[in-house]
């Protein structure tokens, strides 16, 4: 009974050892190739799938999700003669399993080697200036030469991204130097531009406000002189109106005469030729109107007082003889004073005539 249970066990584990062996469970997104007898035979996709025992094994389990590969720093020779380095980034994906396990022995080093040969190829084309400002350019020719060769090896190249682009120390200093020159000459141009719009508008606010204020006086002149022709001509009419004689006339000219040296800027005066005719209307007037009054012995004291003070400081009208002998100062200046003295005496000879006419009472000898 022993060795029948004992034969008995080792079949069982023989049968659990064949089954286990036939069946194989592939994860999502993976890819098993399996060989029987050494030779591929298929590849296993995800889910269950059986194979022979001891007859097909698994050779390679490949992940056929995209992947990403970073390469290490390579130096890179430019056409400019400079060594920079330079990394990369791969993102690949595996099309066909089988390619990817006998057609190269490890595709990731090939695909290194080949990015690394073909960055040399496309950087020693381009100087240093080029190499920095062409990143897409780089990345489109590495993509294209990349997906090409590594097509035949069941994979697929999605993108090349150029990570990092590390010039010499001596040209990253050359080149913060040249920027920072770069960034002085744009502000100065911008503080000059600044300062050019800043003095074209003061100028042109400047000329705005000349415009402004000739304007404004053209107006205030142009007003000013319509205001002096309308006083002008309301005093033409006033005195038209009422049909001024010469009388009043002359009076008014030598009222006016006194205002002639009233400025302190004036250095000589001229007298007028009329003077001496308008003097004599005016005292022909007034003395024409002395005759037509009353009687002198019926005027009141204080007028006759008037009219004797107003005679005593009556100044006699100009000599020719004596104007003749004077020289031009002396002249004007006698002029002058002729000229005060004969409206003080217009004045004084017109306030005593308007004043009201008092007769003297008489006293009776009783």
């Amino acid at each position: 009974m022993e060795p029948l249970v004992i034969l008995t066990l080792v079949a069982a584990i023989v049968v659990v050892f064949l089954v286990a062996s036939t069946v194989r469970i592939v994860p999502q997104a993976r890819r098993y190739n399996i060989e029987r007898f050494g030779r591929h035979r298929r590849t296993l996709q995800p889910g269950l799938n059986f194979v022979v025992p001891v007859a097909d094994r698994i050779n390679t389990k490949l992940d056929v999700r995209e992947q990403v590969y970073s390469s290490d720093p390579r130096p890179v020779i430019t056409e400019d003669n400079l060594v920079v380095n330079i990394d990369t980034v791969l993102y690949y994906q595996i099309t066909d399993p089988r390619a990817a396990a006998y057609e190269v022995a490890d595709y990731l080093q090939a695909i290194d080697q080949l990015t690394v040969t073909t960055l040399r190829n496309v950087i020693g084309s381009m100087d240093l200036e080029e190499t920095l400002t062409s990143r897409e350019e780089i990345n489109s020719r590495l993509r294209a030469v990349l997906d090409d060769a590594t097509g035949k090896w069941g994979i697929r190249v999605n993108r090349v991204e150029i990570k990092a682009i590390d010039p010499p120390h001596s040209i990253k200093e050359a080149m913060e130097k040249q920027m920072r020159a770069e960034r002085d000459k744009r502000a100065a141009i911008l503080h000059a531009e600044g300062e050019r719009q800043a003095k074209i508008l003061t100028a042109e606010g400047t000329k705005q406000k000349d415009i402004l204020e000739a304007q404004g006086t053209q107006q205030a002149m142009i007003l000013r002189a319509d205001g002096e022709a309308k006083a002008v001509e309301l005093v033409f009419q006033a005195v038209h109106r009422n049909n001024a004689d010469p009388k009043v006339l002359a009076y008014k000219y030598l009222e006016t005469l006194p205002h002639l040296a009233s400025s302190d800027n004036n250095t000589f005066w001229v007298i007028p030729g009329e003077l001496t005719e308008a003097v004599r209307t005016v005292t022909r007037a007034f003395g024409d109107q002395q005759m037509a009054g009353p009687p002198a012995h019926e005027q009141p004291e204080e007028a006759m007082d008037a009219d004797d003070a107003s005679h005593e400081s009556r100044v006699p009208e100009l000599d020719a003889d004596s104007a003749v002998s004077l020289d031009a100062a002396a002249a004007a200046d006698e002029a002058e004073k002729q000229a005060a003295a004969a409206v003080s005496d217009a004045k004084a000879e017109a306030a005593a005539a308007m004043s009201p006419q008092v007769p003297l009472l008489e006293t009776s000898g009783d």
